[in-house]
């Protein structure tokens, strides 16, 4: 079983972008404990730095799991997920269903597609990306920062009490808080993310390794998850703490990242990373194939019905 063969018809715009939005919402579903995860270890030296804690509270990937589901219940695993879905929906949309579009414009439509035209699509429908989506990820962030344990003070209630509170407390801008590491960021993960998969997809079915079926999208995706989590940890660890931290914490993201690397040294920036990898790579492998599969059952639906 391969899942579906590729249609005679090449997937519409509208078809990539609903495909791409409901894919990542489908991996989301999957992988959000684990961002959770990651979000608590990368924030961890904060605290300690703060409230002048000696001992980590979370150790590992599933230390920390079970550290949550026993002081806060599992659903904490899950705190942001509105918000994450709301980013899915509004940032993978761009970021994936507009890659190929943007490819083929630097490429002015030719079939020779350089690795130049793939990095510049990859940065351009990344940055657009977060510059509509910012606020979706800053609510997500501080929800999965913020702890559910009893007589413990919630910093949000729920999703519209947090966008509400964040541009009451902190103007219109807070929303936006964290817009440039996060450009810097997803452009990053866009080009190292979609670029390799691209690439690794293509040499498999060029070499007549793989042909263009599920084994074929899953190691492609895997690839691409790994690449990504070492290229993409230091600079999503420092947007992380900036978006989460209170107004005048820090003077800016690069204040951020100095006061991460004088006070916690270069591992800091690494903070996460198991999370970081099993998070990205299972969710690259869970929004990659379903991608996959729902352009060629959209495209079916379409063909049969005209």
């Amino acid at each position: 079983m391969v899942g579906l063969k590729p249609t005679d018809v090449p997937p519409t715009n509208g078809v990539k972008i609903l495909g791409a939005g409901a894919a990542a919402c489908v991996a989301d579903l999957v992988t959000f404990p684990l961002d959770t995860t990651k979000v608590r270890l990368q924030i961890q030296g904060e605290y300690k730095s703060i409230n002048n804690v000696t001992s980590p509270k979370y150790r590992g990937v599933f230390g920390t799991m079970v550290t949550i589901v026993k002081t806060e219940g599992a659903r904490s695993l899950y705190n942001g997920l509105v918000a994450g879905l709301q980013r899915q929906m509004s940032f993978a949309s761009v970021r994936i269903g507009l890659y190929d579009s943007v490819k083929h414009f630097y490429t002015n439509g030719s079939d020779a597609i350089t690795i130049g035209s793939r990095l510049l699509a990859g940065c351009t429908t990344g940055a657009l990306a977060v510059t509509m989506a910012q606020p979706t990820d800053v609510v997500k962030v501080r929800f999965q920062a913020q702890s559910n344990q009893t007589g413990v003070r919630k910093r949000y209630s729920g999703t519209i009490n947090a966008y509400r509170k964040i541009a009451k407390e902190e103007g219109l801008p807070g929303l936006w808080k964290g817009t440039l590491p996060n450009i810097i960021r997803n452009s990053i993960v866009n080009c190292s993310e979609l670029v390799t998969y691209d690439l690794i997809k293509e040499g498999l079915i060029k070499n007549n390794f793989m042909t263009d079926n599920l084994p074929c999208h899953f190691c492609a995706a895997f690839g691409a998850g790994f690449c990504t989590t070492i290229v993409a940890s230091p600079v999503d660890v420092v947007k992380t703490r900036y978006m989460n931290s209170a107004p005048g914490q820090y003077g800016s993201a690069l204040n951020c990242a100095f006061i991460m690397l004088t006070k916690e040294g270069f591992t800091a920036f690494y903070k996460g990373f198991m999370p970081s990898f099993l998070r990205l790579g299972s969710w690259n492998v869970v929004m990659f194939v379903t991608y996959e599969q729902m352009k060629r059952a959209m495209m079916l639906v379409k063909q049969s019905w005209e």
